[in-house]
Formats: structure tokens, sequence, C-alpha cells
């Protein structure tokens, strides 16, 4: 299932459309600002999403994916489509309620890779923290079905790589600098609070959201 995105009549993707939160916008508070989410998601997605429009109207790439566009473009181009997506999965991994810890089939994937779900949950934080400049922490499931710790710079997407993401989490600095200024690990921390542990499980199976 394509979201975000506006069809011809004969359904060819044309535009895309910056998506809707799945949480009113000052649901993450007091963890993540009603004002940084107007910043964030209302300026800084909603920017991105205007470029990629305006970027591929009339070209080859009009009728793509944001999936396809992360693949297959480069440049400007790339650039945006990949922000549009990074932003997409970093919302819907959010849970105002955060959830608890993973079970099933997640849970045993991570104690495998990474021991425990604290020396995981040590180590993403940490790699997040660590990242310089801009761009973003993932967990992913590489080529040969392991789960991994992966930092990316700037728009950069583990699609790129032939990895399936499982989770994100945005360490550029408009994700967090009106709350927590230059504060990185506290962001972090609140991000973990709100991380949608059923969003992240339903990626490993196979049966997550597509852009």
């Amino acid at each position: 299932m394509l979201l975000a995105s506006q069809t011809n009549s004969g359904g060819i993707q044309v535009t895309h459309e910056l998506m809707t939160l799945p949480f009113a916008m000052d649901a993450l508070a007091p963890h993540i600002s009603k004002e940084t989410l107007e910043y964030h998601y209302g300026k800084h997605h909603r920017a991105y999403v205007n470029k990629l429009n305006e970027l591929i109207k009339g070209t080859e790439f009009e009728g793509l994916s944001l999936s396809d566009l992360v693949r297959k473009t480069t440049g400007p181009t790339f650039n945006n489509a990949a922000q549009v997506w990074n932003h997409n999965f970093y919302w819907y991994g959010l849970n105002p309620r955060g959830s608890d810890k993973p079970t099933g089939e997640l849970a045993a994937a991570i104690n495998k890779n990474f021991g425990s779900f604290d020396q995981f949950a040590a180590q993403f934080k940490t790699a997040a923290a660590t990242k310089f400049g801009a761009g973003w922490t993932w967990l992913v499931k590489t080529e040969d079905g392991q789960l991994a710790i992966r930092n990316s710079n700037d728009a950069e997407n583990p699609l790129q790589w032939n990895q399936i993401p499982l989770l994100t989490c945005d360490v550029w600095e408009h994700a967090y600098y009106i709350d927590y200024r230059n504060e990185r690990p506290r962001y972090i921390e609140t991000f973990w609070a709100l991380v949608d542990w059923d969003f992240v499980a339903r990626n490993l199976e196979g049966e997550g959201i597509t852009f």
C-alpha cells in the first residue's frame, strides 16, 4: 500500500503529499513538544515534499513511489525523496503511549544479534548520540537476515544498501533543538520512550507500511 501520494485516473502516482500524522500535534508532549512538531513536521517535512514534487514534475521519475525514487535517483531528487521517506517512517515509529519491550520474533532476533534488549538499547543510543553531524540511526535487517544498527549521513536510507529498515531515529538538529538545544542524548532517551515496538515487529515480519 502506497501512502501520502496522489494518483491520476490511470492509477499512476503523479504527486506526493505530506503524510497525515498518526497522532495529534501535541500528543508527544512533554517528550517532544507541539512546537517541535510544528517546525519539524509542519515546515521541514512539508518542504521536502514540496521540493520533491517540483523536482520530479515532467520527468521520468514522476510516476515512481518514494521507495523507487530512493533506489533510482541521485542528487537533489534523491535527497528530497529520501528525506520524505525517512520522515514518514520516523513518525510512524512513534507512539504517544510508548509500548512494552519487544516480544516474539523481534525479541528473539534482538537477543540473538545483540545479546539482550538492554545491550541493544545501549548500542542504539550510543550510535545515535555519537553520530557526527546530520543523519539518522537505524535498526535494519541485513541481506543475510541479521539485525544491525547503522548510522546514515544526511538523507541516506538503508534501501540504498538492500537492507530493510525496522526503526529510525532522526538526529538532525531540527528534530530536537527546540526542546533540548544541544543535548542530543536527552532527546534520544525521550525518543526511546516513544518507540512503537509493534511497528518495528511488523517491519521485521514484512507487514510494515510501504511508501
